[in-house]
This record gives C-alpha cells, sequence and structure tokens, in this order.
C-alpha cells in the first residue's frame, strides 16, 4: 500500500491574502500552478531547496508559471522525454514544490521514444550554435535593459511586460537545452552502468571545465588577497558585512581603492541575485553585504585556495577516472564508451549546469526588479519592493493607472508581507516530500539534480530522523573532512561560515560557489550527481555528500561531524550541547583526495 503524506493543511483554498485564482492564471502546456488543492495527494510533491526563503506573490508566479509550468513542461513536450512532461508546482504557504508529470500511456510513450531518437542526435550535432544564439539572444536583450532609463519611461506597463517577456524567454531556452543535454547524458550514464563502471565514477569524467560561475568565485577571491595586501584585513575582521562598505569609506586612502576596484568587480560579476529566478531577492549591486561577507571570510582563511591546483586535481582526476574505466572494458564496449564521452564531452552538462546561471538564472529577473521598484517610487510606497507583494495582475492594473495603489492593495501589501515572514519562520519544519510516496522516482531531472531516490526518500520519511548520528547520501566529491557544522537556511548566511567549516543545507546553488573556496566539506538533503553542490565540490576537491534527506534534521549547528565524500557517510561526531563550545574546526583530508584543495 502506497505510503501518503497527507496535503490537507495546506489545501484549504487559501493563500496570500486577498488571493484569487485570477491572480495566478498563466499559460501552460499540462498543468498549471497553484496553491495546494484536494486532490494533490495524490502526486508526489518534493519541497524545491532552491527558494528556502519562500516565494513573494511576483515571485511565485514568475518562476512557478513560467519556469516549471511553462519552461519545463514546453521543453519535455518538444524534445520530447518519454516517461516525463515536464514539472508542475504547488504551494503550502510562500513554499514551493514541484511535481513530475509523468506519461503513462504505453503507446504514446513509444512514440515520444520515436520522436527523442529523431530529434536528440540533430540537437547534439547543432548543440553549441544552439546554446550560443539563445544565449546571444538573451545577452542583446540583457544589454537592451541596461540601457533603458526606468525613472524616464513614462510607459512602466510595457517595461513591465517586456521584463516578464524576457524571463519567460530565458525559461524557454534554459529548459530547451537543458533536456537534451540531460538524456544524452543519462543514455552514456546508463550505458556506463551496464558495462560495470561504477556510477560514482561517471560524473568524474566531465569535470574540469571552468564556468563563468567559478571565475567570479576567483576574482572575488583576488579582491579578498589585494585587501589584505593593502592592509585592509583588521577592518573587515573587526566590522559585520552590513557595515563594512561604510567602514571602507571612513577608512579612506587605500580602502577607497579597493572599493574602488570592487565596484569595478561588480559591474562585471555582481548583476547576480542569492536566489535562482527570484524577483524578491537583490542583486551583489543593490545589496553589496552578501560579497563583502564572503571578502571577510576568506580573509580568516590563513592558507590562500589554490584555485590552479583544484583546477588541475579536477583534470588530473578525470583522465585517471576516464584512463580506468576503460581499462575494464572490452574492445567493442571500449568503442561505446569513447562514442558516448565524446558526445558528452562535445555537449557538457555538467559544465553547462554552472555556466548557464551566469546568463539566466542569476540575473533574468533584475529588469523586473528595477520595473517593479521605480513603481513603487511613483506610488508612494511604504519600501521600495512593495510591488513585489502583488500578483501580476494586479502590478499590471497599478501600473496603467486602473487601480491605485493607496488604500486597499497598500493594506493588503503589509498583511502580504506578515504572511510571507510567517511561513519564512516555517521553513524548518515543512516536509520535505507531501502526496503519495513512490517506491523509485523514474525523472532523471528528481534523481540527478533534485537527488530524490530510493535512500533519500525513505530518510525523509524517517520518524526518528532527527536523533540519527550516522546518515548516508550520494557520494558526490571524493575525500574525508571533520568539522563544524554551520547549518544555514539560504546563502544570504554564507558569512557564518569560517575557515574548515562543514557547510550543511538543503541544497546549494551556484550562487554559494564563492563558499567552496573556504569550506572542509559539504552536506546536502537533495541534490545528485548533477546537482551543483556536487559538480563544485569534484571541481574544488571538497569532500561532499548529497541527497542525504533528513541532514538538516538530524545536524546541528555547531556539531562535530565527518563528512565522508568517497563512501556517502555523514557521521555526528559530537553534539554542540554537549561539546561545552563549539568546538575547534579541522579538516582531514582522506589520503585519495586531491592534495591542498579539501578545506
Amino acid at each position: 500500500m502506497a505510503n501518503v503524506v497527507p496535503v490537507d493543511e495546506f489545501a484549504t483554498g487559501e493563500w496570500y491574502p486577498g488571493y484569487q485564482p485570477e491572480h495566478f492564471a498563466a499559460p501552460y502546456i499540462v498543468d498549471p500552478a497553484s496553491p495546494f488543492k484536494p486532490g494533490d495527494e495524490q502526486g508526489f510533491w518534493f519541497l524545491d531547496f532552491h527558494w528556502s526563503r519562500g516565494l513573494t506573490p511576483l515571485a511565485a508566479t514568475l518562476w512557478s508559471a513560467d519556469g516549471y509550468c511553462w519552461g519545463t513542461q514546453h521543453a519535455a513536450e518538444e524534445l520530447p522525454l518519454p516517461p516525463g512532461r515536464g514539472i508542475t508546482a504547488r504551494f503550502a504557504g510562500t513554499h514551493l514544490y514541484g511535481c513530475a508529470l509523468p506519461e503513462t500511456d504505453p503507446r504514446e510513450i513509444g512514440a515520444r521514444a520515436n520522436r527523442i531518437a529523431r530529434n536528440l542526435p540533430r540537437f547534439l550535432e547543432n548543440y553549441r550554435s544552439i546554446w550560443e544564439a539563445g544565449r546571444d539572444e538573451l545577452e542583446a536583450t540583457w544589454q537592451y535593459f541596461r540601457g533603458v532609463d526606468f525613472a524616464g519611461t513614462p510607459d512602466l506597463t510595457g517595461l513591465l511586460t517586456q521584463g516578464r517577456r524576457y524571463h519567460k524567454r530565458s525559461m524557454e531556452i534554459h529548459f530547451d537545452v537543458m533536456y537534451p543535454m540531460l538524456a544524452n547524458f543519462l543514455g552514456f550514464y546508463g550505458a556506463c552502468a551496464d558495462m560495470g563502471i561504477d556510477p560514482a565514477e561517471i560524473g568524474k569524467f566531465l569535470q574540469g571545465e571552468d564556468t563563468k560561475i567559478m571565475e567570479t568565485d576567483r576574482e572575488l577571491y583576488k579582491l579578498a588577497m589585494r585587501a589584505r595586501a593593502a592592509g585592509l584585513a583588521e577592518v573587515f575582521e573587526t566590522h559585520e558585512p552590513h557595515e563594512m562598505r561604510a567602514a571602507l569609506g571612513r577608512h579612506g586612502g587605500a580602502a577607497s581603492v579597493w572599493l574602488t576596484e570592487f565596484d569595478d568587480f561588480l559591474q562585471i560579476y555582481g548583476w547576480r541575485a542569492e536566489a535562482t529566478c527570484d524577483v524578491g531577492v537583490p542583486s551583489w549591486i543593490e545589496d553589496n553585504t552578501i560579497p563583502l561577507g564572503l571578502v571577510k571570510t576568506f580573509l580568516k582563511k590563513d592558507d590562500a585556495h589554490d584555485f590552479e591546483a583544484a583546477a588541475r586535481n579536477a583534470v588530473a582526476e578525470r583522465e585517471a577516472a576516464i584512463e580506468n574505466a576503460r581499462a575494464g572494458l572490452t574492445r567493442e564496449e571500449q568503442a561505446v564508451f569513447d562514442a558516448g564521452l565524446a558526445s558528452n564531452q562535445a555537449a557538457n552538462f555538467p559544465w553547462w549546469q554552472d555556466d548557464h546561471n551566469y546568463y539566466i538564472d542569476l540575473k533574468v529577473m533584475l529588469p523586473l526588479r528595477w520595473g517593479c521598484q521605480e513603481l513603487a517610487r511613483r506610488e508612494g510606497a511604504d519600501h521600495q519592493d512593495d510591488m513585489l507583494y502583488l500578483f501580476w495582475p494586479e502590478l499590471m492594473d497599478v501600473a496603467s493607472g486602473r487601480r491605485p495603489y493607496a488604500g486597499e492593495l497598500r493594506s493588503l501589501v503589509g498583511q502580504r508581507r506578515q504572511y510571507f515572514d510567517h511561513w519564512h519562520a516555517r521553513r524548518g519544519e515543512m516536509p520535505k516530500v507531501l502526496g503519495t510516496i513512490p517506491e523509485a522516482v523514474e525523472d532523471p531531472v528528481l534523481i540527478e539534480i533534485f537527488g530524490l531516490n530510493p535512500a533519500s526518500i525513505k530518510a525523509v520519511q524517517n520518524p526518528d530522523a532527527a536523533k540519527q548520528t550516522v546518515m548516508k547520501g550520494v557520494a558526490a566529491a571524493k575525500g574525508t573532512a571533520r568539522g563544524t557544522a554551520r547549518v544555514l537556511q539560504s546563502s544570504d548566511e554564507l558569512h557564518r561560515l569560517e575557515p574548515g567549516s562543514i557547510l550543511v543545507c538543503e541544497s546549494t546553488s551556484p550562487n554559494w560557489t564563492p563558499a567552496f573556496g573556504k569550506i572542509a566539506g559539504a552536506v546536502c538533503d537533495g541534490g545528485g550527481m548533477l546537482s551543483h553542490a556536487a559538480i563544485v565540490g569534484r571541481e574544488y576537491g571538497v569532500p561532499t555528500v548529497t541527497a542525504v534527506g533528513v541532514a538538516t534534521l538530524s545536524i546541528g549547528d555547531g556539531d562535530e561531524i565527518e563528512v565522508d565524500g568517497t563512501t556517502g557517510t555523514v557521521t555526528v561526531l559530537q553534539k554542540a550541547t554537549t561539546a561545552g563550545t563549539t568546538a575547534d574546526t579541522t579538516a582531514d583530508t582522506a589520503a585519495d583526495a586531491p592534495v591542498g584543495v579539501a578545506g
């Protein structure tokens, strides 16, 4: 009998104050987004780690409607994916749950398999030109918005509409490229597994490629080292991140020169927010707190992280893994392996999975944010981000002058802020999964990116999960590390990571990458072999275990833990409550881990 986690608590018909179903209406292919409703317990819903803060009404519209319910469903139907029709979304309070949409008709599955057999080779033959054309299209639109004077534009309705079209188009390009690349990788993965190659080794075959996200990390680290050389370490040490810019400004001299360099860095790399496609989150340029906080913690690290050594080790590990895999194959199997490897090296999904975020996920919502901020200024709103608490039709009504912001809407925004804060505080207690729990998950996106495998699904159903001291997950990046756990709810807290800390979180996105230059290890509730944490853990030589399911429940902030990224085991060595004081953090890299880069 299937195990069902009820959705009744969230399927009350109520959502944000003043919500009406028509507020959330948007085009979709297979299934639309909505708050949970009766009958949804028939699906399998997973708490999406990308938005641990929760989503404002406008952010919920943009991602769930244009991303999940248009982007994924459009791509899954166009390629198509034989057993899946994309992903749909539901909301429990402000928190988004996703559900893969299966194709169950055997005849249709066969027809879709024939279509992908025709379409995938054409895509792979033209992958680079397809991706570069999509990327260049989005970059041209980005440059257009960079040149717009929002304050001097009378018609904000038009700008906001253009901003949403830019976001939606980016989601089409995103998933139209992602799904065939993922399908190609999974075909190679299946062939490798059939030939007896260790699945834990397959992800290594494609590592060692540089990305714009890692480039950002290196440049920020260089800034930290320049701050140290300029004698500014004490300024960073004695001020909190939110005070840092003002403190550096008062310091003058070398600090003023450094701030100029920092601002130059931001103009290239600062157009990124601390969340995936979330209009509710500021960019680094709007709010310097996070990059300055990262510089502060980089300066606490006695030994500079050697990015070049990490890159060399990633390449060496890749070549060794490929050589070892081929050595155990017959000549015929080697031919299959070599062909699959060449195809995946040409259309490298792990590389793209990180690199595309620079062009899409971390910045495509910013023009909409700028338009909302300008509208808030014109309407005399109480806060710069008040318009983010409107649903799209309400936003259009205010921007066009059809409906005044003063009065009812202003009051609703205040109530919705309280609603958002209430549900933000509940994030730690939200069920990891809801609905009908399957024995196994077949959707490759859920397995390889979200880490929803049988072990992780079983773990989150364990009523004694919070009492566990030994946990198992996906062995994502090899090596062993010991240190003090820092359990983070979102990347807003990255400044809490000391050099040598063990990062524990739901999962990571590209905005978390700078942390991997200073941590000793990483443990995630979710994430498979193709998740961000797994990819960056391998590139930086940081022992990483993903898909634990209950890490953020079982591990307390300040616990001393051990992460074994070779076996996928995480052990709580000493609870913070029994340690008396926070344990000294040390990293103990296993003999087979890349030398000099773990921690």
